[in-house]
């Protein structure tokens, strides 16, 4: 069994640490539930074209990226997806900073580049939605880990202590059966 002080250390000092990233998760998680995401400085160009826009990524992801280039912004974060909904398309590709749409206009020979930078809550937004960069997702993965073991020790600490085991078998079922009622009513 592993001691009540190595679970308490190891519960407090990731707490401590986690505290920022868990606080900006739950704080965007939270509101995004209630319809807060943040919002956009939205920039609309027109672009001429030589041919009419193409269903196809890698050609309107090379159009995008070499418009950005002449206006020096930079690229998005995520990757680039076509979006279809009847007989249109559009190129969308999100990332933490900005987001940038790319879609056909009535007029076949010129298109429509819509650039969204994100304002600093929108910005964390799109972090807890995956939308960063490698090094945040891998401090994203850090911080499920982290959640992970502060619930377990938590739960180990309580269990380790003959007074309080039951109480957090009963927290831990009604936990599970609250959870399972809330996924089902859905």
């Amino acid at each position: 069994m592993i001691s009540r002080q190595f679970l308490t250390k190891l519960h407090l000092l990731l707490a401590a640490f986690m505290f920022p990233a868990a606080l900006m998760f739950l704080v965007t998680g939270g509101l995004y539930t209630w319809e807060f995401k943040g919002s956009y400085n939205s920039q609309n160009y027109e672009i001429a074209l030589d041919s009419p826009l193409v269903a196809e990524v890698a050609p309107l992801r090379g159009l995008v990226v070499e418009q950005l280039e002449q206006l020096s912004i930079e690229l998005p974060s995520g990757k680039p997806k076509i979006k279809k909904g009847g007989t249109s398309f559009k190129l969308e590709w999100t990332g933490a900073a900005r987001d940038v749409v790319l879609e056909p206009t009535p007029e076949a020979l010129v298109a429509k580049l819509t650039v969204k930078e994100t304002t600093w809550y929108r910005n964390l937004v799109q972090l807890h939605k995956a939308k960063g960069g490698q090094i945040f997702k891998v401090y994203a993965a850090m911080l499920a880990v982290s959640l992970f073991t502060i619930l377990a020790s938590g739960f180990l600490m309580a269990w380790q202590v003959p007074k309080l085991k039951s109480l957090a078998l009963t927290c831990a079922l009604s936990g599970l059966l609250l959870f399972s009622i809330a996924v089902f009513f859905s």
